[in-house]
């Protein structure tokens, strides 16, 4: 006898984790709209206007920028997949966990890998990334702008102009950045990126937005061996993407139709609004943890405002704080990866989920989960911290 399990309900959840984010409505709204098929006049238009959008957020100028059918992961995968060859030297720098499954995207594509390695939370110098492509003479370097992981902001524009001078190609990560923080693609000289649309663009996962500069797509049409991957071979999306259309695969209609309106919203609020709405949130929850004691990780001049990645405080359960956040308050935050696993909370303000109400949630939710655990507080002294800083 078979049975049929009920219809999903899910629960309804704040995200403040490290992805996905919180959705806005109207972006739920498009993905329940009618689907047509993937070579339709009208989807034809939403995948021209998605690329105009994503050209606007990436602030590139790029012909080759898209959206890849995967999720983040897909993304970094079209762009080491699509640049290096068997035989290719590459220089990734690995400060979490991200940095470290590049290098294995990279080694699976049949690359030399030259690892440059920092300790979780720290980030890599103009003269660490110079004397690597000084030595290694490397097709590419691969960095992550925002490191999921760990919270931490890796300074390019500098780094970029070394990396050139060496005769190199730049490959940066910006799956947790892209829509949060400035990400200049043209601007800073950068031969190829990939995000996600779980973080600050706020849309379901399973998409990942890349861009290619004309260097990159000099490097992949000379290339001597095929792509390693058929389904992320850029000369043959391009065909669909661009104005041939030719068929590549079924394309996720409505997951672009959510896309799309997620980058509407985006552009209507404004780019340097929205940067600016992220660094305000980010400062005032600041504020609220350290008035609580909680350190951060991560040096003031390189932190996320869209992932806040904080110690655990001495004598409080990690799991059993974080369980309590979802249960007790539908709060969902993240813990520490790697070498940080049982050391860190990983608190985000992405995309819709970055705003002052969540700000003032969160920290009253956690000084009820400590306080439960008999960590010493002075009752709402985040929140009057975040609120001074709210009001400036």
């Amino acid at each position: 006898m078979t049975h049929t399990p009920p219809r999903i309900a899910p629960p309804t959840r704040t995200l403040m984790g490290p992805g996905p984010s919180d959705i806005a409505p109207s972006v739920l709204s498009a993905m329940a709209a009618p689907t047509v098929g993937h070579l339709d006049p009208y989807f034809l238009q939403v995948m021209d206007e998605v690329q105009t959008m994503l050209r606007q957020v990436f602030q590139t100028e790029n012909a080759l920028t898209f959206a890849v059918s995967g999720t983040g992961s897909a993304g970094m995968e079209t762009c080491v997949a699509n640049l290096i060859e068997p035989g290719d030297k590459i220089v990734v720098g690995v400060n979490g966990v991200f940095g470290g499954r590049m290098c294995d995207v990279a080694e699976r594509c049949g690359a030399v890998v030259t690892k440059l390695e920092r300790p979780f939370g720290e980030v890599f110098s103009s003269e660490e990334i110079e004397q690597a492509v000084t030595e290694v003479q490397p097709k590419a370097v691969a960095l992550v702008h925002a490191e999921t992981s760990t919270g931490a902001l890796q300074p390019i524009e500098e780094i970029s102009k070394i990396v050139h001078d060496g005769g190199a190609m730049l490959l940066i990560d910006c799956v947790t950045s892209l829509g949060g923080l400035p990400v200049k693609i043209d601007e800073w000289n950068v031969d190829a990126a990939y995000s996600g649309t779980q973080k600050c663009l706020s849309c379901p996962p399973g998409l990942a937005p890349v861009t290619f500069s004309s260097l990159a797509q000099e490097a992949i049409n000379n290339r001597k061996t095929k792509v390693q991957s058929w389904y992320l071979d850029t000369t043959m999306l391009s065909s669909y993407w661009g104005s041939d259309r030719a068929y590549h695969h079924t394309a996720p209609i409505n997951a672009n139709y959510g896309l799309h309106e997620a980058l509407r919203l985006l552009l209507e609020e404004g780019l340097e609004n929205r940067f600016t709405r992220h660094m305000e949130n980010h400062l005032a929850l600041r504020a609220g943890l350290e008035a609580l004691g909680l350190n951060y990780l991560v040096a003031e001049e390189h932190r996320l405002p869209m992932l806040n990645s904080v110690s655990i405080p001495a004598g409080a359960d990690d799991a059993a704080v974080r369980k309590q956040l979802l249960n007790e308050f539908d709060i969902e935050i993240g813990g520490g990866l790697g070498p940080l696993k049982g050391k860190a909370w990983r608190i985000g303000l992405m995309g819709e989920a970055s705003s002052k109400s969540n700000v003032l949630l969160f920290l009253s939710a956690l000084e009820k989960c400590l306080m439960d655990q008999n960590y010493a507080l002075i009752p709402g002294c985040s929140i009057a911290a975040a609120n001074q800083q709210f009001i400036g």
